[in-house]
Order: structure tokens, then sequence, then C-alpha cells
């Protein structure tokens, strides 16, 4: 409904900039437009005016250091956003085609992964300001997995309580418990890290971050990498993208302990990594965030009847385990 919203509103949206549309197209929960400036791309945006300026600020900075983006448009009236507080606000940013990184291309991955270090060194250095609330501590993300390893509890008691267990629940109660040891371990460790680190260290690792790097939001044209879509932009342990990356990527590959330490390679040759940010990316990679987001969607989801697509997924992460374990055997190797 919304983007039949958009579509319907995007020539009126239009008039509020300083370009001419001459041909507008759907795109993924947006209008591409055709103007004398280029091809543009107009999006729902549900953040606050001041967050929509910094993401400019960050963009217009990264494009002039070399690193690719999509910068957002100001309006005639030198506004970031268009639209109103009634029929919602919008972000026009530049658009670019291009290809997405193939997940199944090495090349690709390793010169994603060598981009986003350099994209990392040059937010470092960023020194416009920052409101207080794009920052994330280390409490928020050992919360984040408290809470998950809560929902798993849950849905471990649910099951444990029917007298009559479907196939779902047969095989999830079967891989339960190593999942849960591994949960509260990395927990610990977690808070072990917080309460013995050194501060200069550990703000060292903070920064800029993406905050959604993935093969969509990385385009290769022949002028080089694009990365777009910055509307995550948080400020954070940097290395929350990599791993996040490598996570999506590793997955997709069967736990490929090769291609795991190459992408780990490819990142510290631009941007060296500390012990310490070697152990979040351990740390992060180790949590059991598939098999807590395979439970949890079944859990929230209609129970009268099993999800074949639920049991597929299962079986993919338990399958994918053995692997999975000898990568973060190797990574927490390396870290030592």
């Amino acid at each position: 409904m919304e983007g039949f919203f958009l579509y319907n509103q995007a020539e009126q949206l239009m008039e509020q900039y300083p370009l001419t549309v001459t041909e507008t197209a759907k795109g993924r929960g947006a209008i591409i437009c055709i103007t004398e400036c280029g091809e543009k791309i107009l999006k729902e945006y549900k953040g606050s005016a001041v967050r929509a300026e910094i993401l400019h600020d960050v963009a217009e900075y990264l494009n002039k250091a070399g690193i690719k983006t999509d910068g957002i448009i100001t309006t005639t009236e030198g506004a970031f956003l268009s639209g109103s507080a009634e029929e919602g606000f919008y972000l026009l940013k530049d658009w670019y085609s291009g290809r997405e990184c193939d997940t199944k291309s090495r090349d690709d991955i390793l010169e994603a992964v060598a981009q986003l270090a350099r994209m990392h060194q040059c937010l470092a250095q960023y020194d416009g300001q920052i409101p207080e609330g794009f920052f994330v501590s280390e409490q928020i993300l050992i919360g984040e997995y408290e809470r998950h390893t809560r929902e798993l509890k849950k849905v471990r008691n649910y099951i444990r309580a029917k007298k009559k267990k479907n196939l779902f629940e047969t095989k999830f109660m079967e891989h339960y418990s190593g999942y849960l040891t591994q949960a509260e371990e990395v927990e610990e460790r977690l808070k072990e890290q917080a309460a013995h680190r050194e501060e200069s260290e550990w703000q060292q690792m903070y920064g800029l971050c993406h905050g959604d790097y993935n093969q969509h939001n990385i385009l290769f044209r022949k002028e080089g990498i694009w990365i777009i879509n910055l509307e995550q932009l948080h400020v954070d342990v940097q290395v929350s993208d990599l791993a996040h990356f490598m996570r999506k990527i590793l997955e997709k590959h069967n736990w490929n302990t090769g291609l795991g330490m190459d992408m780990i390679r490819a990142y510290d040759k631009k941007k060296k990594l500390s012990a310490m940010e070697c152990e979040q990316i351990c740390f992060r990679l180790a949590y059991p965030e598939k098999f807590w987001k395979v439970a949890n969607h079944y859990y929230n989801s209609r129970k009268s009847w099993v999800s074949g697509r639920d049991i597929e997924k299962l079986d993919k992460v338990t399958g994918q385990e053995k692997e999975r374990q000898q990568f973060l055997e190797m990574l927490f190797h390396f870290v030592r």
C-alpha cells in the first residue's frame, strides 16, 4: 500500500526538488526518477531530519575521500527530506545501476571486504558532529544476545510442554542443548572482555559503521565499487559490519574455512585488526544467530501446522554445524 501511495505521489514530491523528471519507474519499495542530472531514487524514510542531515554529510565526506556512495539530494529549500508528517517523509538519493556483489564469486567477496576496510578507515577519521543517538555500547550487544537466549528457552519450554511433537519440534529438541551452551558461552566471554578491556584499545575499535553491509548494498561498476544505502549508519565496533557480512557469505558457502580466513586477511591487509577486534568477530560469529532466528520464526508463526520451509531451514543450520565449528576453531586459533 505504501509503495502504491509513493508511486501516485512521486510527481508531487519531486516538485520540491530543483530537478526536471522526464520518466519514472518502480523500484524495490521506491521510485526511480530519470532527470536532467541523472537517475535518482525516491525512498520512504522513517528517521529524523537530524539523522538525514548526518547521512547527507557522511555521504559527501565519503565521496570526497574516494569511497563512492549514494548521496542525498536536498530540496529547493535546502531540506534533506520531502513530504510531510501527515503523508510521510522521503529521501531523494543518487541512483546507480550496477552489478551487485556476486556471493558465489570469491573475487567479488574479497574485493567487497577490502572496500569495507577502506570505508571503515575513512569513517574512523570523520570529525563531524554525531548525535548521542547514533552510538551503540557493548551492553546493547550483550543485552541482545541475552534476549535471544531467553527466547530460545521460551521455545524449548513451549515444545517440552507439548505431549505430541511435530517434526520441527523433535529436530529442535535434538539440537537445542548444544546451541544453548554456545549462546551462554558467548555471552560470558563478551562480559569478560568488557570487564577486562583497555579503554584506549576499546575506543579505537569504535567508529561509524554501515549497519547493513550485504551483497545488495555493494555495487560493482566500471568506475569501481559503490557502497550504497547508508540509512542504518551508526557508531559501533566497526568490525560488526565485517562479522555481519561474513556470516551472510559463509552461510552460503557452508562455512568454508579457507574463504572465511581469506576474508579476515583481506580486511586486515587494508585496516589492521587488533586482538580485541578479532575476538569481537569470533564472538559475533560464534553466537548461534541462525538457530535462534529459525526457532524464533517458528514460535511467532501459526503453530497449528508446521512449515516445510522452517524444517528445511533448521536442517540447513544443523547440517552446517560441523563445518561452522571447524571454521570457528580456526578463527579462535588465529586470534590466539
